[in-house]
């Protein structure tokens, strides 16, 4: 019997087992809740957002306000447009989202990765615009925390000879 094994086709049948079969990419379907919207967390430094996407006219609401009043620097304002400005959904979704945590700079991005994520819930086929644009991964890094000894993270105490 041992012998008899040329291949490893042929150790798996002599096993009493078939071929596997090559595994297919996984299928992304829409994930939406009982009110029909996609919900997504988005994270950035130590800001957290959750994001709530609806069909709608293009408004988006942060904590309560408008965008453009909660991020007054236009930076800001471009960088929470960019996914929909790719997926090319201008004013076809109204977003409302509750950030919180780090900066201003941190939310807007933590926003932009939550609105993502969300997109991807409403429409799945979104999924390769926005992983090719980059929107889709966590900016993991964070700052570095401050060592004894040093006045920062490594920036050292002025050197006197005195």
């Amino acid at each position: 019997m041992v012998g008899d094994l040329q291949s490893l086709e042929d150790l798996g049948t002599a096993m009493g087992s078939a071929p596997a079969a090559a595994p297919s990419a996984p299928v992304h379907v829409q994930k939406l809740d009982k009110l029909g919207r996609a919900y997504a967390t988005g994270k950035r430094k130590n800001a957290i957002a959750r994001v709530w996407l609806t069909r709608g006219t293009g408004r988006v609401i942060v904590n309560g306000k408008d965008y453009v009043e909660y991020f007054a620097r236009p930076v800001l304002q471009m960088m929470i447009r960019q996914p929909i400005q790719v997926a090319n959904r201008d004013g076809q979704y109204d977003i409302r989202a509750t950030v919180s945590g780090g900066g201003l700079s941190g939310q807007a991005g933590a926003l932009r990765h939550g609105l993502s994520q969300a997109l991807t819930h409403y429409e799945p086929e979104l999924r390769g615009v926005l992983k090719k644009g980059g929107f889709l991964t966590r900016d993991s890094r964070v700052v570095e925390r401050k060592k004894y000894g040093k006045a920062k993270a490594r920036r050292s105490f002025q050197f006197s000879k005195r």
